[in-house]
């Protein structure tokens, strides 16, 4: 049988199971034995959450990284390489590796269908156990508790918010995600929680697994000043630790209080400054991802997000309102059609002069004509485009110099303007 190439490989695994999503890990689980996959690395850290995983995630291994640890990541969606969700210290995957990962699942699977997914996360898991790892941080894909990330048992469990995503899957209240994000916990081992307000089913979970729960406001929390911020936890042994005057990041700093948390209960070196030059070159693409963009002579900034619910909407609002503009701010806007349109434009109104709003490039995409409808009803000044390219060339071409360019809504629609970035002006 002539190789595969490694879009050859994803066309192969996007027609191999009847459905995108399966929940349940019994197929992966059997796929595993058969590879003999074991434990990945000495320590293993799963993060689930509605927001902030991708950046917690990176946070913990700029953190972990910095003591001459050898790391690796798992993380989903890619933006526009599939090799940017598997990580070994910092250095993406080749085609190469990849390949040869999916000929050994495919192999092992013999009869068993896998979706797109959990081809990918044994693939992922088989390139960590034979990398020689110090530790592993694995993103989960959707939920938890049924996710192809939770074969693992982790030695620490990240939860890093819970809010309504997914409602098809999780449920559509709180406590039935807190339920199903709850199921990556393991008896025994140490879990943290970062919504300030976690629900009873998440509680009650880490009492019946006598698990040690660390949880925001309680055990680890940050204040945020003008100029700096301040973060205060517990290590191992219960004492607390505090760090203060730490210069302010781009990325959330809750999520990096929680990785600082985690980070604190790891036998690790506990020195002031390589945490804080960890923090600061800590970057995750398409997240609160500034860039200067020369457009025909005029100085703009273009403001990347890829937040696509309320949660995310409301925390980009908040960090746009702490850094207000000279100029305008003028958005390039596409959406899911699962996705809460109400909820994730409605913090955001205020904040911005002018709309330019078009499909995405997937079947799942919102209609421009609905995007639109729905922002005139709210008194948006808004243009319906035929595409995120063109959206974004005419905010550009209508921006003076010093506005602001914020894209956002889609993993997809920041793939776009990615795609656009690398092309020759």
């Amino acid at each position: 049988m002539t190789e595969r190439s490694l879009g050859e490989w994803l066309a192969y695994l996007e027609q191999l199971h009847p459905s995108a999503i399966d929940m349940g890990l019994e197929r992966s689980r059997e796929v595993a034995r058969r590879l003999g996959l074991g434990k990945l690395a000495p320590l293993v850290i799963t993060v689930t959450g509605t927001n902030g995983k991708g950046s917690t995630c990176a946070f913990l291994a700029s953190l972990i990284a910095a003591q001459g640890q050898r790391v690796g990541v798992y993380s989903s969606p890619h933006l526009l390489r599939y090799n940017e969700r598997v990580l070994v210290q910092g250095v993406e995957a080749s085609d190469q590796e990849l390949c040869k990962a999916f000929a050994a699942v495919e192999a092992a699977r013999g009869d068993i269908s896998l979706t797109y997914f959990e081809m990918g996360t044994l693939a992922a898991f088989w390139l960590f156990e034979r990398a020689q790892l110090d530790a592993v941080v694995l993103e989960v894909g959707l939920g938890g508790r049924l996710d192809a990330v939770n074969l693992v048992d982790a030695d620490l469990a990240l939860i890093t918010s819970i809010g309504l995503d997914h409602a098809d899957w999780l449920g559509d209240t709180r406590e039935s995600v807190a339920f199903e994000k709850a199921g990556i916990m393991r008896a025994g081992k140490p879990a943290l929680c970062g919504d300030l307000d976690p629900p009873q089913p998440l509680l009650e979970q880490a009492a019946v697994l006598d698990t040690p729960l660390f949880l925001r406001g309680r055990d680890y929390d940050l204040s945020v000043q003008e100029q700096d911020w301040s973060w205060y936890g517990l290590d191992e042994q219960g004492c607390v630790l505090r760090l203060e005057q730490l210069p302010l990041l781009d990325l959330p700093m809750e999520n990096a209080a929680l990785a600082l948390q985690a980070y604190a209960l790891l036998p690790l070196p506990w020195n002031h400054q390589q945490i804080v030059q960890a923090l600061l070159e800590t970057r995750v693409t398409g997240r609160l991802d500034r860039r200067a963009l020369d457009w025909r002579g005029k100085s703009l900034t273009l403001l990347l997000d890829v937040g696509h619910n309320p949660h995310a909407a409301d925390y980009l609002a908040q960090r746009l309102e702490s850094r207000p503009l000279n100029g305008k701010r003028w958005a390039v806007f596409g959406l899911l059609a699962d996705k809460d349109l109400p909820g994730v434009v409605a913090p955001l109104l205020s904040q911005v002069t002018g709309w330019a709003v078009a499909p995405l490039d997937t079947p799942r995409s919102r209609g421009a004509a609905e995007l639109a409808e729905h922002l005139r009803g709210q008194g948006a000044k808004v243009v319906q485009y035929a595409d995120v390219r063109a959206a974004l060339e005419a905010q550009c071409e209508q921006a003076a110099e010093g506005d602001e360019i914020l894209l956002f809504g889609s993993f997809f629609c920041v793939a776009e303007a990615l795609d656009w970035l690398a092309r020759p002006a």
